[in-house]
């Protein structure tokens, strides 16, 4: 339950939201304190109010159901430094003056607390309610506190506190069950609230000294308490007609009332809607069940008058629908005889129109056709034209690949055909050339023979002279006696190849002749082949000229 001790009047609200939900107290802990300077609502001292004077309103509005419910308890959480008050009567609760003043003021709360204990447990004892003023020790640090909304701080690492508190918006359900109204009615009401923490300063920091450390659902049930209970006590305040009629003001005067403390909490109130309202005792079905009948009736009786008053109507609808009748009929009449002779008239001159556009149809349909056919000619030419042109791209086409499948290649193989027939002739010009050398090796080393031969020959035939000349006639006998075999072959030779020779001689015989002719000849042989003349010999000098 929010409770802000720097506000009298929301501790007198507390108090009173408290007793009247809590049947129960058994323990109250004044723990809140804090140390800054500055100047409450109420125009006390905020250290003091705060530590001491809040507290001290609360105990005192709570204390007969501390006593009721005893044995109870109250603990206010002093300090040690009560030692360094001092209280003045004439400015009790004045921020005391001075750069240390907010100091000297929260010494001072601190010996009002130490003293409303002792006094408090004089007062109560013997009713079962025990009153403590405690020391919590000191601890280092500061209380200083910075809050960082959609942005960045910096913090010291197992140093400093770091808490979030979610501010995104929060749908609270607020149901009140059996809550009677003004006239004792008990209603069931359900409405919807959007809410979501401020971000102005200082309402954020107030939200952040309530909500930090809880999760989101610890905020709504914190905000469902508050919603709840102001829902509760206007209803209390409203008949049924006015809660079910007009649920937008109800709605409204919830929002208006419950706005303030939920801001004290640093908390907005963005919309609140009622959405359901019923009860268990049929009121709301039976408050509507007179408009029903009301309305019923009204209906009747407009059906009723409706229905009189379509049947007037319609009969003079149907006379006047005679009259149009007959009317509307004259003149469809006059109408029709207008529209045949119009007709007939139409119908003559569309004939004599029709046989004309006949006619220029078929005048024009000849000079179309006299067109047509013209392009059509023009057509062929064209054609013809890309005909030709066609088949002389293609015979060029054509030339293009005989020349490249058929002379290029031919063109190609007579170029190596030329280049072999070169090649060859450079071949036979070489072989022959080669050959000649060959040749001319050849003469040079048989005229070398030759020649050697023949120097040889030379010096043999000289000898041969000179043996001629030193032997005289027996080495020409000799001569010819190595001679006679080769000359009986050549004599021989022609009669080599014949089996038989028979001599015939008659009268005029010639055989003597014949052997006389070879017998001449026979030294002419050897002649040539010896060089021996034989004429020279005695011998065949008588054979001879024995012969002759």
């Amino acid at each position: 339950m929010h409770l802000d001790l720097a506000s009298l009047c929301s501790v007198r609200a507390f108090a009173s939201a408290f007793l009247r939900e809590e049947p129960h107290l058994h323990l109250l802990i004044n723990n809140a304190g804090v140390s800054a300077g500055g100047t409450t609502e109420d125009g006390f001292s905020l250290a003091f109010q705060v530590n001491h004077l809040g507290h001290f309103l609360l105990t005192e509005l709570l204390l007969e159901r501390l006593r009721s419910c005893a044995p109870s308890r109250v603990v206010i959480v002093a300090s040690s430094a009560h030692r360094a008050a001092r209280l003045r009567l004439h400015t009790l609760g004045s921020p005391a003056p001075g750069p240390l003043g907010p100091f000297q003021d929260y010494c001072d709360s601190k010996l009002a607390n130490v003293l409303h204990a002792r006094e408090l447990a004089a007062r109560l004892r013997g009713t079962g309610v025990t009153c403590y003023a405690a020391h919590p020790g000191g601890c280092c640090g500061s209380d200083v506190k910075q809050y960082v909304y959609g942005g960045w701080a910096w913090a010291w690492w197992c140093i400093t506190d770091t808490q979030r508190l979610s501010l995104e918006v929060m749908t609270i359900l607020c149901r009140c069950e059996n809550i009677e109204t003004s006239e004792g009615v008990p209603l069931y009401v359900t409405g919807v609230a959007q809410v979501k923490i401020m971000t102005e300063k200082e309402l954020l920091a107030v939200a952040c000294e309530q909500f930090l450390g809880k999760n989101v659902q610890d905020v709504k049930n914190v905000v469902l308490q508050t919603l709840e209970g102001h829902l509760r006590s206007i209803l209390g305040t409203l008949t049924v007609e006015q809660i079910y009629q007009d649920r937008d003001q109800f709605a409204k005067l919830v929002r208006e009332v419950a706005a303030p403390d939920v801001g004290r909490m640093g908390i907005e109130i963005l919309s609140f809607t009622i959405k359901d309202v019923y009860d268990k005792v049929d009121y709301l079905s039976s408050l509507g069940k007179t408009q029903t009948a009301a309305v019923r009736r009204d209906a009747d009786i407009g059906v009723a008058e409706a229905e009189r008053d379509a049947g007037i109507r319609e009969a003079q609808c149907k006379k006047e629908m005679l009259d149009v009748k007959f009317m509307a009929d004259t003149k469809i009449a006059e109408s029709r005889r207008a529209f045949e002779l119009q007709k007939a008239a139409f119908s003559e001159e569309v004939n004599i129109k029709t046989a004309e556009a006949q006619l220029a149809y078929e005048l024009q349909s000849a000079r179309e056709q006299q067109k047509i056919r013209q392009e059509e000619i023009e057509i062929e030419v064209v054609q013809r034209k890309k005909q030709i042109d066609v088949e002389e791209k293609e015979i060029i086409r054509m030339e293009k690949e005989l020349i490249a499948t058929v002379k290029r290649p031919a063109e190609a193989e007579a170029y190596r055909i030329q280049q072999i027939a070169e090649g060859e002739k450079v071949k036979q010009v070489l072989l022959a050339q080669a050959e000649a050398e060959k040749i001319r090796k050849i003469g040079e080393a048989e005229a070398f023979v030759i020649e050697a031969i023949g120097m040889a020959e030379a010096e043999r035939m000289k000898l041969k002279a000179e043996a001629l000349q030193q032997y005289g006639e027996a080495a020409q006998l000799a001569l010819v006696l190595d001679a006679l075999p080769e000359i009986a072959a050549k004599v021989a030779a022609p009669l080599s190849k014949v089996d038989e020779i028979v001599i015939l001689s008659g009268e005029s015989n010639s055989t003597m002749s014949e052997v006389n002719r070879l017998l001449a000849e026979i030294p002419a042989s050897v002649r040539a082949l010896t060089g021996v003349d034989l004429t020279k010999i005695p011998l065949i000098q008588k054979a001879t000229g024995a012969q002759a």
